[in-house]
């Protein structure tokens, strides 16, 4: 089962329980008011209340259950979308030392007098207008002296495509171990028994 799918399944349990547990809850509260007033049906008021507060700790004990698997879902998916947001950030981190490299050549052609591609000495001026002006000043003193030609450094240049982290966090598989779903219904009905 995916972890997104898993998260959903087992959040809609968690409010069905709380709905079952808040609804015996009421009416725990009204037999406890009513064998306040009454003496006469003490014992049945007695062995009703008793049988609620039992079903009641069996759906305290499933939701809690499910809650401590929601939170290994949680911690699971979190886990998976730092991971696919550390390999995003690795790249563009990557790709900015290439870059930081190129505009460095690109100036370094540019101040030994060299005719770099106008696309170039556009990346260049984009990154520092300080570094353009220095870098041409000194080119146009070396220029004199020699010229040389140099093809892009960039190139044609390949957009890298990403995994959505919510996409990758929800459809990776949930942790082994779920507890096993089980109907208020049912919960209620084997806590009922054990009186």
């Amino acid at each position: 089962m995916k972890i997104g799918e898993a998260q959903q399944l087992y959040r809609e349990q968690v409010k069905e329980y709380q709905a079952q547990k808040a609804s015996i809850s009421k009416q725990l509260k009204n037999i406890q008011n009513r064998m306040q007033v009454s003496t006469d049906k003490k014992e049945q008021y007695e062995s009703e209340a008793a049988t609620l507060e039992l079903t009641l700790t069996a759906l305290d004990e499933k939701q809690q259950e499910y809650y401590d698997y929601l939170d290994q879902l949680a911690d699971q998916y979190c886990a998976y979308w730092n991971a696919t947001v550390a390999e995003q950030q690795s790249d563009a981190a990557k790709e900015y030392a290439i870059d930081m490299g190129k505009i460095m050549e690109v100036a370094r052609r540019i101040m030994k007098g060299a005719i770099v591609p106008a696309s170039d000495e556009q990346k260049l001026m984009e990154f520092s207008f300080e570094m353009y002006q220095t870098a041409k000043n000194i080119g146009a003193i070396a220029q004199q002296q020699k010229k040389e030609k140099y093809d892009s450094l960039w190139g044609e240049e390949e957009e890298k495509e990403y995994d959505d982290p919510q996409e990758v966090a929800e459809n990776a598989e949930a942790v082994s171990g779920a507890p096993e779903i089980v109907d208020v219904a049912e919960t209620m009905k084997a806590a009922s028994q054990t009186d």
